[in-house]
């Protein structure tokens, strides 16, 4: 299984998209500093995952929702969500 994945950053309040084929292992080294373009906004949350069978339709999903409209839909999907990170 292939995973298109959202983290808020507990730190800045800042949303990272990414995608991989082992959530749990990708969202441990992202807390414990592994991975070099989020080290110093941990710890995160995960808020938002996907599961697709096929890599390259987890990936497309992921470069879309890296775009203006995708997340745009991200900030209307999780509003009630993101607002607890806020205040």
């Amino acid at each position: 299984m292939n995973y298109v994945y959202i983290l808020v950053s507990k730190k800045d309040k800042k949303l990272y998209i990414g995608c991989t084929d082992n959530l749990e292992r990708r969202f441990s080294e992202h807390n414990k500093g592994q991975v070099d373009s989020t080290k110093r906004r941990r710890p995160f949350k995960l808020i938002f995952y996907e599961a697709f069978i096929s890599k390259s339709d987890a990936f497309a999903r992921e470069q879309w929702f890296k775009t203006g409209f995708g997340y745009n839909h991200i900030r209307k999907m999780l509003a009630k969500t993101l607002e607890s990170f806020e205040g």
